[in-house]
C-alpha cells in the first residue's frame, strides 16, 4: 500500500449541539453537545480511515483545544504527528435547530502563526519518513502564514519524489498553479475566481479545465458542482461524472469525503477515471450522514457501483 500524508493548516474542533428552536435574545438551552476533529486536512485523514484506508495527518497544534484535537484522533486510530505552536487552534460551533432541521454554523478565528512555526511545518513534511506517495493539504490557511503556503508544499512534492493534492481557496490555489501540482479540487465558485471569469456553461468549464492540464499546471483537475458532480480533466479526457440522486441529511466534509475517496483509490492502484468516480461516490455517501460524520464505507461502495453503472 503507497503511503499517504495529510497537511491540515487551521484545524478545529468542530461542537454541535441541537436545539428546539433559535430565539433571538433569549437564553437557549442545548443538548449535551459533541465534539469531533475538524478542516480539511483532519477531515480527509478520518474520512481514509471510514473508507478503509490509512494516511498520517501533520497539522499545527496548540493550546487546550489542540490537546483535545490530539485526544480525538487518538480515540479514532488516526495516524498523526502535532507539530507544536504557540497559539490556541480553533473551534467551531455548529447548532442545529430541531423544529426548522436548519444548521447554524459559527466559525471561529484561528492563531496567527509566525514564520518560524509554518516554516516548520514545512520542514517536517520535508523530512517526513517513508517518503509519501501522495500529499494532500487541504483547508484555509490561518493568519501569518504566507498565501503561496501550498505552492511550497508543491515544490516539496517535487523535490521527493511525490504527488501533491491541494484543495484550497482560490486565493491560495493560484501561486500552486504557476509551481505545478498533480491534482487540484476547487468547488465551481473557486474555479471561477481562478480565471477572474463568471464561466456559468459546462462547455466553458470544460474548456478551461483541459487548458490547465494541457498548460502542465495540474496534472488533474476535478471541479464539483454540488449535487450534479463532478467534471474532470486529465490526458486527453474531459469527463463530467453525474452522481446518483440520494436524501441530503448533511453537506458537512462531503469535499473532503471526496479527496479521501480519490487519493485512497489512486494509492490503490486505480486509474484516475475510476479513483475520480470513487471519489464522487465517498462524497455522495457524506451527504446522507447526520452533522459531521462524513461518509460512511458501505455506502460509498454501492454508490460507486451505481455510478458504473450509471456511465456503462
Amino acid at each position: 500500500m503507497k503511503v499517504i500524508a495529510t497537511l491540515s493548516m487551521n484545524p478545529s474542533i468542530d461542537k454541535s449541539a441541537g436545539v428546539d428552536r433559535v430565539i433571538v435574545e433569549r437564553k437557549l438551552y442545548c443538548k449535551t453537545p459533541a465534539y469531533e476533529p475538524g478542516d480539511g486536512g483532519v477531515n480527509v485523514s478520518r474520512a481514509i480511515k471510514k473508507l478503509g484506508g490509512e494516511s498520517k495527518l501533520f497539522y499545527p497544534s496548540g493550546g487546550i483545544v489542540g490537546q483535545l484535537l490530539n485526544d480525538l484522533l487518538e480515540k479514532e486510530k488516526i495516524g498523526h504527528q502535532p507539530i507544536p505552536i504557540k497559539g490556541t487552534i480553533r473551534e467551531n460551533v455548529i447548532i442545529f435547530e430541531e423544529s426548522t432541521g436548519l444548521q447554524y454554523r459559527f466559525g471561529m478565528p484561528g492563531p496567527v502563526l509566525g514564520e518560524e512555526e509554518w516554516q516548520k511545518c514545512l520542514d517536517t513534511l520535508r523530512n517526513v519518513k517513508p517518503k509519501p506517495d501522495y500529499i494532500v493539504a487541504s483547508g484555509s490557511l490561518p493568519s501569518g502564514v504566507s498565501a503561496d503556503f501550498y505552492a511550497r508544499v508543491a515544490q516539496i512534492g517535487k523535490e521527493r519524489g511525490s504527488r501533491v493534492i491541494i484543495d484550497a481557496p482560490s486565493e491560495n490555489l493560484k501561486p500552486v498553479l504557476q509551481e505545478g501540482v498533480y491534482l487540484i479540487k476547487p468547488n465551481i465558485r473557486e474555479f471561477r475566481e481562478l480565471f477572474g471569469e463568471e464561466i456559468k456553461e459546462e462547455s466553458q468549464i470544460k474548456e478551461k479545465a483541459r487548458a490547465i492540464v494541457e498548460s502542465g499546471q495540474s496534472e488533474v483537475v476535478v471541479i464539483s458542482l454540488g449535487a450534479v458532480g463532478v467534471i474532470t480533466a486529465f490526458d486527453k479526457t474531459v469527463e463530467h461524472i453525474v452522481p446518483p440522486t440520494v436524501p441530503v441529511i448533511s453537506k458537512v466534509g462531503a469535499g473532503d469525503s471526496m479527496v479521501a475517496g480519490i487519493v485512497l483509490s489512486l494509492a490503490r492502484g486505480m486509474p484516475v477515471y475510476e479513483a475520480v468516480r470513487f471519489g464522487v461516490a465517498a462524497g455522495t455517501a457524506a451527504v446522507m450522514t447526520p452533522g459531521t460524520e462524513l461518509c460512511r464505507r458501505e455506502d460509498a461502495e454501492r454508490l460507486y457501483q451505481e455510478i458504473a453503472s450509471i456511465s456503462a
